[in-house]
């Protein structure tokens, strides 16, 4: 009895704080991250089969959406004027309105060239931005002559001729919606990703809520609107907030583009549920498929189960059950179907997996800041649309003489991002952990690969302009 007390007696701290630990371990951590493990598996199986009941439409009935470029700003105007002035009789029956909202003032010259010919076109410049776009189209159509037109045209692109004669075909036909394709995908990494997303979004999603008459978004520009539409829905609200090279930009539209879809969720909610006029099925195709799958669970899943959990699961290993099937089969089959829209980009794939884990960190946050409608769930920070090399080239050299802000290219001083590169000190740590302990799962792979893609983005290696 002697002997085991003074064993009792030379107990240290530190096997106090084991003892402890393993308390918390098996009462507090493991349980959660179990409950953690199921919750992001269920919703890995919500998005691949929403992504795999989308390639089924698209397979039995595919439909082409319009094929339009973006261009620069100042190009658009004039573009547009053009259209406008093509399309019918355009001095006797209708009335072109250019409306500029961000005070460049590029379209008032081509403006009066048709105005000196006689025709009905008038070219506004608001004086503030309150409500941002939706602001400008809800003033827009409260002018007097907004009451004589029977379409309202959003875009930056050159794309009446090919829009508008739909809506005049088909009076039933409330939004045409033209499709956006970058111009300037080669200028480097970051915009070869982007077109691969997007191309994912109007070649998928877009066309299977075209195909199977459902919802589907209205992207904001390049699109065109039957006037009798909007009305009938209640007018164009400015509720919610709803670019290329740069990586900062970059960050700060996609914040926009997924609290945006996010608070709308919250605020349209009820609207949805107590309307008559949406039959049971659509409401359904609304609130689960459009919004919570594609616009919630989509940023989640992706940011918790990839970037969190997995990680997570090699510091505990042997002791949280960590379907395979999950964790590699089906984020491969969901990734394949994403990337088969963008066949000459599938070399970079493995890139683009990366970057989209480390930019969902912050999808995640603008989405749970949207449902949430915290302080930032109505921010708008308008970015530069730079088109081409020589464009960005130009606005680089004119800030520069400014010294107003660094060069978007060439710059030895790179931004730093905090946030990024913490996360990839915990995946390399957790890497570095499963190398040591474990590693028979070689997990370590995907953890040393993540976190590189994690300290490129943080120490500022992304977002630059291709040599040429």
């Amino acid at each position: 009895m002697g002997r085991l007390g003074g064993g009792l007696g030379a107990a240290t701290p530190s096997s106090f704080v084991r003892a402890a630990w393993q308390a918390v371990r098996w009462s507090v951590v493991v349980p959660t991250l179990q409950l953690a493990v199921y919750i992001c598996a269920a919703m890995s199986l919500m998005l691949f089969l929403e992504r795999l009941y989308m390639a089924v439409v698209l397979l039995i009935d595919w439909w082409h959406t319009i094929n339009v470029h973006r261009y620069g700003v100042p190009a658009v105007h004039r573009s547009g004027v053009r259209d406008v002035m093509a399309i019918g009789e355009a001095g006797d029956s209708s009335v072109g309105r250019l409306h500029e909202p961000r005070h460049q003032g590029a379209g008032g010259g081509g403006v009066r060239a048709w105005a000196r010919k006689g025709v009905r076109i008038c070219y506004e410049n608001r004086s503030n931005r309150n409500g941002y776009k939706a602001g400008d189209m809800r003033e827009g159509l409260k002018k007097h002559y907004a009451r004589d037109c029977e379409f309202v045209a959003i875009f930056d692109a050159d794309f009446l001729r090919r829009t508008v004669p739909l809506l005049q075909r088909d009076p039933g036909v409330g939004l045409v919606q033209a499709r956006w394709r970058y111009i300037n995908a080669n200028e480097c990494i970051l915009t070869r990703i982007q077109e691969m997303s997007l191309n994912y979004h109007f070649a998928v999603e877009q066309e299977v809520g075209s195909a199977c008459h459902a919802f589907f978004g209205f992207n904001g520009t390049a699109g065109v609107w039957r006037v009798a539409a909007l009305a009938d829905a209640g007018g164009w609200k400015e509720r919610t907030t709803v670019e290329d090279m740069d990586l900062a930009a970059y960050r700060y539209q996609q914040h926009r583009w997924s609290c945006g879809p996010a608070n709308l969720f919250r605020k349209v909610l009820p609207e949805i549920l107590h309307s008559d006029r949406v039959s049971l099925g659509k409401k359904f195709h609304l609130l689960y498929a459009f919004f919570f799958v594609r616009k919630v669970v989509a940023h989640l899943v992706t940011f918790l189960f990839y970037c969190v959990i997995i990680p997570a699961c090699m510091l505990v290993q042997g002791d949280v059950c960590l379907p395979k099937y999950v964790a590699m089969y089906v984020s491969a089959l969901i990734t394949l179907l994403n990337a088969a829209c963008t066949p000459r980009s599938c070399h970079l794939l493995i890139f683009w997996i990366l970057f989209e884990n480390v930019m969902s960190m912050h999808r995640s946050k603008a989405a749970v800041i949207g449902l949430l409608e915290a302080s930032r769930a109505n921010e708008w920070v308008v970015t530069d649309k730079l088109g081409s090399s020589k464009a960005a080239a130009a606005v680089v050299a004119k800030k520069k003489k400014q010294q107003l802000v660094r060069s978007r290219c060439c710059s030895t001083r790179r931004e730093m991002h905090v946030l990024e590169l913490t996360m990839g000190a915990c995946l390399l740590y957790c890497a570095v952990y499963d190398i040591v302990f474990f590693g028979r799962n070689h997990y370590y792979m995907y953890l040393l690969l993540q976190s590189a893609a994690a300290f490129i983005v943080g120490f500022g290696y992304v977002g630059t302009l291709a040599p040429s």
